[in-house]
């Protein structure tokens, strides 16, 4: 497995690149946050872009080039849960440009008739309150829900852009025809790399912001980025980020390649993602000083976007151990 970008790779991470600076400006973001500015627009731009036809697995390097570019921007869009999570779970619905989510737990399915009856509640959906459609994951298999069907409670998170809601099914009514054939593992497994490159992104950006601080600001007549102890945690910063970078990469390139050890890849992305939060969140926080805990300093969005990559499918801790399992159990090459 080559593990470096091709020549049409890197031309797509420039174009990538340069039109999310455009699109996604830290302006646009802070308008959405400050004075909450509808996203539809720059939602429908990635679409004009083709930015949600990335749906077929061998498109998954170039789908994580979009979400760190993403992540870096803490783009405000359902983009991220439409293409990693909706998307792998309902490939025959996928690509027409409509949002979607997925609920993964907490609903069963019962056969009535012909069709089914979907009961519970989702917890913790991301982009459960503005996705047009839902990936209802159960024992009796995948089925996707609109979500005028369902009851939707939007829940206060600490990023106030980011949309997470819990979903409740009340005798939720679907047939043979809204049932997916997808393999709801596999499919998850793009969801836990999708945030690790999103997370990865954030942190990115979280490293840039630093760096331009600690160049402009100056304390006994020499900018603050020339002490050794500042540049170390840069430093510390800077290899916590390319490692994560690598793993979150090397996962979307065993799924594109199918390879036998996406479980273990998705996993190990998702968990060195959150490890290198930890450490990029606390030394950007010190770096910056109390000023990078205002309202005013973009600096925040970035934190709160890298945490929540953190929190949502499970933290490092938990796909440490599943990485134990899988390598334990001597069976890294057949999961």
């Amino acid at each position: 497995m080559l593990f470096e970008f091709d020549s049409d790779q890197r031309l797509w991470q420039r174009t990538v690149r340069d039109a999310v600076s455009k699109e996604c400006t830290a302006a646009f973001v802070r308008s959405v946050a400050d004075a909450g500015a509808d996203p539809a627009r720059l939602w429908r731009t990635y679409r004009k872009l083709g930015w949600t036809e990335l749906v077929d697995p061998t498109d998954a390097v170039e789908l994580g080039i979009v979400l760190e570019e993403l992540g870096h921007a803490v783009d405000p869009t359902p983009y991220l849960a439409t293409m990693t999570q909706f998307a792998p779970l309902v490939p025959a619905a996928a690509g027409d440009g409509a949002s979607g989510t997925a609920a993964y737990s907490g609903v069963a399915a019962r056969a009535d008739g012909a069709g089914w009856v979907l009961d519970g509640t989702a917890r913790h959906v991301l982009d459960a309150d503005r996705a047009e459609r839902l990936a209802v994951v159960t024992d009796a298999g995948v089925f996707v829900v609109p979500a005028e069907a369902v009851t939707v409670v939007p829940l206060h998170v600490f990023d106030p852009l980011l949309h997470v809601a819990d979903v409740t099914f009340a005798g939720v009514r679907v047939g043979e025809a809204d049932r997916s054939g997808a393999d709801p593992e596999h499919a998850r497994n793009l969801a836990l790399a999708g945030l690790a490159m999103t997370t990865v992104g954030a942190c990115r950006r979280i490293l840039d912001l630093t760096l331009e601080h600690v160049r402009g600001r100056h304390q006994f007549g020499a900018p603050i980025g020339s002490f050794q102890a500042v540049q170390h945690k840069a430093a510390d910063m800077h290899v916590a980020i390319e490692r994560a970078r690598a793993l979150a990469y090397f996962a979307m390139m065993t799924i594109a390649a199918d390879d036998p050890r996406r479980r273990l890849a998705a996993a190990m992305a998702k968990a060195s993602a959150g490890e290198c939060q930890a450490l990029v969140f606390r030394h950007g926080v010190q770096l910056f000083g109390a000023m990078g805990n205002t309202w005013e300093n973009d600096l925040q969005f970035a934190l709160k976007r890298a945490k929540a990559g953190e929190l949502l499918l499970g933290g490092a801790a938990e796909h440490r151990a599943v990485i134990a399992d899988i390598v334990g159990d001597g069976h890294a090459h057949q999961l």
